[in-house]
């Protein structure tokens, strides 16, 4: 689908459509006549003072090689207004007898001195096509922004508009903000986004999550498709629905109107024998009311134009197209817009149901132009809704790759996990420029420490050093109570995942020199290194690195924040709910306490969301089950960000630590993943008999 937007006429001021239309036709040679006509003066569309630009064009064409003259087909004489007009004897009319009176009936004829000419209205068609410079679109730097980098969402708009139809997937490799994946979501589009900043992710989760959007009417729906008659002025389709947002919306559109659209309306016959009784029998009551006036009235256009009626004589009079008025009276196209000082109080009130009456008719015959003309689809203006609000769909935020993944080491070459079990496997040898990352690591560790879900319970070191081993790379001490304790710093790498095999040799090597805790400081950990916390007497902490870290010198600019954090395992339990099912209730997450060096399960407080995979494949998380905890009023701040009133009961359900009852996994596991208010999250697989 091509870029079908289209810049509609109407944002500009009266003033601007003036110069526009005068630009366009300024160098034409025989370039038509430019006119502001007061709507309601003759095309009778509105009250006087609203106004449409206007130039009467051609109305002739050459017709090579076709007869022209008397009797030929498309060359006949034109009544109106109480005059003759005919073509010359070297073009004919653009259309036939029957279109030519259509056009007549519609008020798109006008009579000069010299020639007939086709009333094209500036908004005729009411929009420009958007060009590849896009000088519409406000700079982004004068924009109110929530990142150093945020994209104008118009741009991003008109990019998707171009190149998808609701219901593509979008993918932005670089989200910062969430641009991308906000405008997306709007115009029905599914999504991916990806960062490497958890802070860009943690913005853009908050954007979405606290969106509002309007509520865009679906083609394949029931008020989609009345809405579709509507615009149409057809009946409304009856075929089945079934909301599919591949159908796309219901698109606001923009005629095209054209003489040939209107000559062939049959509608305007309709229109004018349904609606013209009541403009003549308005007509025939301001000639009765004016009957005897003293007051002649002087004639601006058409057939009399400059002579004066008496409406005190008598009889009728022969217009130069032949046609037969009152000497007394007022033809159609004679009748003013404003009643002349003096009329009797009849007569005003017989003028005011006249135009009432024209402008009715005139309204319905351009309703029926419009409908039954050429359009386009303007894409980036459906109709919503007014009555509904949007918010965002589902949607999970990732931070492992959702595949499952092979333990390989510093050169990709794949371990041999056996051998890693058995505590035979060997260090490989890391890139010369790690030496460099690792005391970048050491010493943002030794600075800021490692934060867990409480601030008394940060781990902070009173010494931190180098280790000469080959995969601890740091001997660090701290407080444990009133006791001093050792503790062994695996650094992973600065562009992967760490795996269980890794944690496993790390522990052994923590284990033979004697360290009290190991603790590891990883970007990124394989699933199944969540199942592995403790070998023999030596306690496992997997610390995950902030991203941020990657900016290297840069980072003291930043400010350190929480570099490394130890999210604990959560604490479930899996009970038998009876028939084949079971539940899961959350009890809150194991935190390892450096005061005691003991692990304690801490409350529910600390948890923001927890997830269930009810059937966990080993390779990608599914959510089937999302709940929500903590100790803030989640209803509060969806009622302020909604602004409207929230179903408690329906959201009580997903409030809660206990799932509802699910079917035993075919894979025997489940996985649970646990994310608290710092956006950190955990995931560990169990087993299911």
């Amino acid at each position: 689908m091509g870029l079908n937007r289209l810049t509609p006429r109407g944002s500009l001021g009266f003033s601007s459509h003036v110069e526009a239309y005068r630009e366009y036709h300024a160098d034409r040679p025989g370039a038509p006549a430019q006119t502001l006509q007061p709507v309601g003066d003759i095309l009778a569309d509105a009250a006087g003072d609203e106004w449409r630009v206007y130039s009467l064009d051609n109305l002739t064409s050459q017709s090579a090689g076709r007869e022209k003259g008397e009797g030929a087909a498309s060359w006949f004489p034109v009544y109106i207004d109480g005059r003759t007009l005919r073509p010359s004897m070297s073009v004919r009319w653009k259309t036939n007898e029957t279109g030519m009176q259509r056009l007549k009936i519609a008020g798109r004829l006008e009579a000069t001195q010299a020639r007939l000419g086709y009333v094209r209205f500036l908004d005729d068609f009411p929009a420009l096509a958007i060009t590849n410079r896009w000088d519409d679109v406000s700079a982004s730097f004068m924009a109110s922004k929530i990142y150093v980098v945020q994209t104008s969402a118009t741009v991003v708009q008109r990019c998707i508009h171009m190149t998808t139809d609701p219901g593509d997937l979008v993918l932005d490799p670089t989200c910062g903000s969430g641009t991308t994946a906000y405008v997306a979501e709007q115009w029905g589009r599914r999504w991916i986004t990806i960062d490497t900043s958890r802070v860009a992710v943690a913005l853009a989760r908050t954007r979405l999550m606290g969106a509002r959007y309007p509520y865009y009417l679906l083609a394949d729906s029931p008020e989609g498709q009345e809405k579709e008659g509507e615009i149409t002025r057809t009946p409304p389709k009856t075929a089945p629905t079934f909301r599919s947002i591949r159908q796309g919306f219901v698109y606001q559109r923009v005629p095209h109107i054209m003489l040939s659209n209107i000559a062939s309306n049959a509608e305007i016959d309709v229109i004018w024998d349904r609606m013209q009784p009541a403009v003549e029998d308005a007509i025939a009551a301001l000639n009765a009311a004016l009957a005897g006036h003293s007051t002649p009235f002087k004639v601006e256009i058409g057939g009399r134009a400059g002579a004066k009626i008496d409406f005190t004589a008598r009889g009728e009079v022969k217009l130069p197209s032949g046609e037969v008025a009152p000497a007394n009276g007022l033809m159609e196209w004679e009748i003013p817009r404003e009643a002349p000082s003096g009329w009797p109080a009849p007569a005003q009130i017989a003028l005011k149901r006249f135009w009432e009456a024209r402008i009715a008719r005139q309204r319905e015959i351009d309703a029926s132009i419009a409908a039954k003309a050429e359009f386009e689809y303007l894409y980036d203006k459906p109709y919503d809704d007014k009555s509904k609000v949007r918010v965002a769909g589902p949607f999970t935020v990732e931070s492992l790759s959702p595949h499952r993944t092979l333990a390989v080491d510093w050169d990709d070459e794949l371990i041999d996990t056996h051998e890693a079990a058995e505590g035979k496997r060997k260090a490989a040898e890391a890139p010369r420029d790690f030496t460099d990352f690792a005391h970048m690591i050491l010493e943002n560790l030794k600075a800021a420490g490692v934060q867990q879900a409480h601030k008394e319970d940060r781990i902070t070191f009173t010494s931190l050093k180098g280790w000469p081993g080959n995969w601890i790379a740091a001997e660090g001490t701290f407080m444990e109570g009133d006791t001093q304790r050792r503790a062994g710093v695996f650094i992973g790498p600065e562009f992967g995942t760490v795996s269980r095999p890794d944690l496993v040799a790390a522990a052994r090597e923590a284990g033979d020199a004697g360290f009290d805790v190991l603790i590891c400081c990883a970007f990124n950990y394989d699933a199944h290194s969540s199942e592995f916390d403790k070998l023999g007497r030596i306690r496992v902490l997997k610390a995950r690195m902030n991203p941020d870290l990657h900016m290297g010198g840069d980072l003291k600019s930043t400010g350190a924040g929480n570099l490394f954090v130890i999210f604990g395992e959560p604490d479930i339990r899996i009970t038998d709910a009876g028939d084949g099912m079971v539940q899961v209730q959350v009890f809150g997450v194991d935190v390892f306490k450096p005061q005691t060096g003991e692990v304690q399960s801490e409350g529910t407080d600390g948890i923001a969301l927890w997830m269930l995979d009810t059937d966990y494949n080993e390779e990608s998380f599914f959510v089937r089950h999302a709940y929500f905890l903590g100790a803030n009023d989640p209803y509060k701040a969806l009622k302020t960000t909604l602004k409207a009133e929230i179903d408690e009961e329906a959201w009580e359900s997903l409030y809660c630590d206990t799932s509802r009852p699910f079917a035993k996994p075919k894979s025997g596991r489940i996985a649970v993943k646990v994310i608290n208010h710092l956006g950190d999250e955990v995931m560990k697989v169990f087993a299911v008999e």
